[in-house]
């Protein structure tokens, strides 16, 4: 395929000859502050995404997961999220330091629709709060403290067509790849084979969660 046949979009009315603007109440939706719902939603979800963008405007995604109510509502537009042992990347937490702008997607399991925040985020390294964050008798060495600039619902169409929640469409684990075959080519590890990997990784994951 040569460039030429890929027709690109470049400005917004190109989008919208393609696209319709949306109705008004979808528009209306965003109440831009945590309601009864959203919090119940909030309440719900042991797992969120986090999009971020450095100062250049290069991307960041990345998952969070705690045991459901773990992120804490302070006000109705303002939320805690605590950071937890990773790889030490960092990368959403440096992006946040230098642009504050962020935007959440938090999932229930078995629930199609997913609530979507935007917001400005502050990395905090201790506050009375850290208390409420604890898992398992473990505070956290940071957090995201996230004031509400858009919040509303999306709808159910995306988990609808992936049949997200439908066992039976998932794939045979065993076709895929492990972390450890994965990471053993990736990073060109000779030393060690791709089982005694897996067996570093799952030892690891199970043992620092918190």
């Amino acid at each position: 395929m040569s460039p030429s046949e890929i027709r690109t979009v470049t400005t917004e009315a190109e989008l919208r000859e393609i696209v319709a603007p949306p109705s008004q109440a979808i528009w209306d939706k965003d109440i831009a502050r945590i309601d009864e719902h959203a919090r119940t939603i909030i309440t719900h979800s042991p797992f969120l995404v986090l999009a971020t963008a450095n100062e250049n405007g290069t991307c960041d995604v990345s998952p969070r997961g705690d045991p459901a109510g773990s992120v804490l509502v302070l006000d109705d537009h303002r939320l805690v999220i605590a950071d937890r042992p990773g790889n030490h990347r960092v990368d959403g937490l440096r992006n946040v330091l230098t642009n504050p702008h962020v935007g959440l997607l938090f999932i229930v399991p078995g629930m199609n629709e997913t609530l979507r925040l935007n917001g400005r985020a502050t990395l905090v390294s201790d506050a009375p709060f850290f208390d409420d964050l604890a898992v398992k008798g473990k505070r956290p060495r940071l957090a995201l403290l996230v004031e509400v600039e858009e919040l509303y619902m999306h709808c159910a169409k995306a988990f609808l067509r992936s049949s997200l929640w439908q066992p039976d469409t998932w794939p045979d684990r065993k076709s895929l790849p492990t972390l450890g075959r994965i990471a053993k080519d990736h990073i060109g590890i000779k030393e060690l084979s791709a089982e005694q990997l897996d067996e570093g990784l799952d030892r690891d994951a199970e043992q620092n969660q918190y």
